[in-house]
Order: structure tokens, then sequence, then C-alpha cells
């Protein structure tokens, strides 16, 4: 029989979001008559904005007659998308990134995951705790994240607690990781860093030769002006981090799938005698043999987000999503719970009340609230006794999810 990757074997039988869908299940199959409000799981609600549909409407178009028809598309992306990503996501503030730096793909969650391939087998890797499950799941698959030991870490992972004892700001490694996963606004905190709190980790990346791989899926959502939107913000970053964005919660393509990454040409490691290797041709070289590009027809419809009036619909889009977290925020104070984010990020982040932990919390919300979260020990340990909530729900679901809570004075 085939010998298969053992890694693969190491990882928890179920899946996070999977195991909240088979409770939630078991659940409304016992209280058929109950509605159950979803604010677990970060998939979003609101329509794809009118000018993105539109262009799909127009690109379905141009596939469908002969003179316009497009087939496999170049597995970078198209030029216009990678020029309109290039002017407005980063020239427009001022931020140097070529349109040839810029790989489009199917998702963040495919690049952050995928990135690994062009990496070391025993690199050592840091990710900041509670984290983003597909960072550690990936390297675990990978080979490179060692055994599970009983407290839930990994053993050849470095982990960077950051909870309210340290405001929620981890601390630099003590032992040199190869690769630092950061993710701002961070999902599932909702936390951010300012610009020097994010120039001290590529200060500290350029002094000790790691790369950061930077996660900024949520950085439309970014309203204080010493937020950084991009990593490239800050000088020297062109050298130490790759940049990773998506248009699934700014744009609602959750469903249509398309993002981008961007690798800088000043980007380098090294080969086993010691060569330096551009991590650009690598990653080319990678999506060029594994990946045929993002389709035509989702490509046109990211390109028109960026048109006067797809950029005023996203922007109503990520005010509606962010009324919903001032809803939530307010309403979970009121009820006398701890929560954070919000601000710059469509997460809310609330402490388990009465020292529940996480799971437990989650039967109790389910049971007593009929609402459903996310428990924060999915995300690391360091977020146990911590809970997620996302703030891309409907109106009157935020509204009625956030007054069964704050009946229910937990």
């Amino acid at each position: 029989m085939v010998h298969i990757n053992n890694d693969f074997t190491k990882l928890p039988a179920s899946y996070l979001f999977s195991e909240i869908a088979r409770k939630v299940e078991a659940f409304a199959s016992s209280h058929s008559g109950d509605r159950i409000i979803r604010m677990g799981i970060g998939d979003v609600t609101r329509p794809i904005c009118a000018a993105a549909v539109e262009a799909m409407r127009k690109a379905a178009g141009d596939e469908g007659a002969e003179s316009t028809f497009h087939g496999y598309g170049p597995e970078q992306g198209y030029a216009f998308l990678r020029e309109c990503i290039a002017e407005h996501d980063y020239a427009a503030r001022a931020i140097n990134v070529a349109a040839d730096e810029i790989f489009i793909s199917d998702g963040a969650k495919s690049d952050t995951g995928n990135i690994g391939d062009i990496l070391a087998r025993d690199c050592r890797v840091a990710v900041t705790d509670p984290v983003y499950p597909v960072y550690v799941d990936t390297n675990v698959m990978a080979g490179r994240a060692g055994e599970l030991q009983g407290d839930g870490r990994w053993s050849h992972i470095i982990y960077l607690p950051a909870t309210a004892e340290n405001d929620f700001i981890p601390s630099l490694p003590t032992e040199r990781p190869d690769v630092i996963y950061l993710c701002y606004p961070n999902n599932p905190t909702g936390t951010t860093l300012t610009r020097a709190q994010l120039k001290v980790w590529v200060d500290y990346a350029r002094r000790k030769g790691s790369l950061i791989l930077f996660d900024s899926a949520y950085e439309a959502y970014i309203s204080d002006p010493d937020v950084p939107h991009s990593i490239y913000e800050i000088p020297g970053a062109r050298e130490v981090a790759v940049e990773f964005r998506s248009f699934s919660k700014t744009a609602g393509f959750t469903g249509v799938r398309c993002g981008y990454t961007v690798i800088p040409r000043e980007l380098y490691g090294v080969d086993d005698a010691g060569h330096r290797v551009s991590l650009h041709s690598l990653w080319n070289r990678r999506q060029c043999t594994k990946f045929n590009g993002a389709s035509y027809i989702s490509q046109r419809a990211a390109e028109a987000i960026y048109t006067a009036a797809g950029r005023e619909q996203v922007a109503a889009t990520i005010s509606f999503y962010m009324g919903n977290a001032e809803i939530m925020r307010r309403g979970l104070q009121e009820a006398g719970l701890q929560a954070w984010g919000g601000v710059n990020a469509p997460y809310i982040w609330l402490r388990t009340p009465s020292g529940m932990s996480s799971w437990a919390f989650f039967d109790a919300l389910l049971e007593r609230c009929h609402v459903v979260g996310t428990p924060g020990c999915g995300f690391g340990p360091s977020g146990e006794g911590y809970f997620r909530l996302t703030a891309f729900g409907r109106r009157d679901d935020t509204e009625e999810a956030v007054e069964r809570i704050v009946r229910t004075r937990f």
C-alpha cells in the first residue's frame, strides 16, 4: 500500500470550525423550533458590491465570445489587476511595490498555507498565540512543527503569547526563528500594532535574518491613523517581509475567491550551499508549476473594486460591519464582559466569564442564548479563557444576539 505523509496524521482529528459545525448541528437537531444566530465562522453576509457584480457579468460575456475569450491566464495574475493593486493599495499610500511583485491568487488562506513550499523543512517557525489555525496546521503538514505536547503546543514551534496581561502585544522571541507569522489587524483578537510597535518586529527580523509572513487581510478595516495598512510602510520591511491580502472580507469574495501576495525583489533566502536565492523567483516558480491562476472573471471583479463606484461601495460594506462591531462591544460591556477589538478589525475578543473554559462558554452561549461563537482555545493555548465573535452578520441578527447575551447576564 502507498506510504502516506505521516505529518498529516499528527493533526487533531477535527479542524476547529468542523467541530463547531458538528456541535451546532447536533444542537439544532434537538431544538428544531429555535433560531440559532451564528457569529462564529468569519464568513460575510453582505452581497458583493454592484461594481464587482457588473464586472463579473461583463467578464462572463467576454468568455462567451470568440473574440474576447480568455483561457489560461498568467499564473502571476493579469496585468490589469496587478497594476490596479500597485496604484491604489500601495502607491496611493506612498509605498513602493511594483506590479510585478504582486501575485494574484484564489485567496490569502491558500497563499499563507502554500508559502511554506519554498521554505526548508527545518525552518523554525514562530507564531503569535492565539493565532489563525492555518499557520500552525500547514507547518504541521510540512513537518516543521515537531510533536504535539500535553499543553497543546507543538515542540518545534515558538509561541509568542498575546493576552490581556501584555495588552495583546507579543514579546520578541527569546530564541531566533527563521519565520515569523504576524497578522494585523489580528484574527482572532481584533487588536493592532502601531507603526512604532511594528517597526520593532521589522528591525528584529533585519538583525536576525528572519522572514516575516505578514497577513494584512483586514487592513481595510483600519481607522486609526497610527496603525499601518501595510508592513511596507516600515523602513526596511521589503528586505524581510512577505505580505498577504484578500478581497474576501473587504468585498465579499469569500465565494468568488481572489487575493494576492506581495514578494519584493529585495527578499532573499539561502540554499544548502549558502548561496543567496530570490524568494520572488522561487514563488514564481512554485506558482507556475502548481497554480493555473485565479479566474479571469474573479480578477475582473477585483479590478472593479478599485473604480470610484467600487471603492465607495466597499467602504459602505466595511462601515456596516464596523457598525455591527460597535453594537457588539457596547452590548458586551453592558453585560459586564471584558472585550477587545472591534475598532480597527471586525472581530470581538472577549474573556470568558466566571473562569469558564472556552468550550464551556461555547456550550453555555449556545444552550442559553442560541448564539454561536468560536472558542479561543481553538486558536492556540493562549486563547484558552477567551472567545471570538465576528461582526460579519446581518444587523438584525447582531442586535438580537447582543440582546440575548445582555439578558442572560453570564
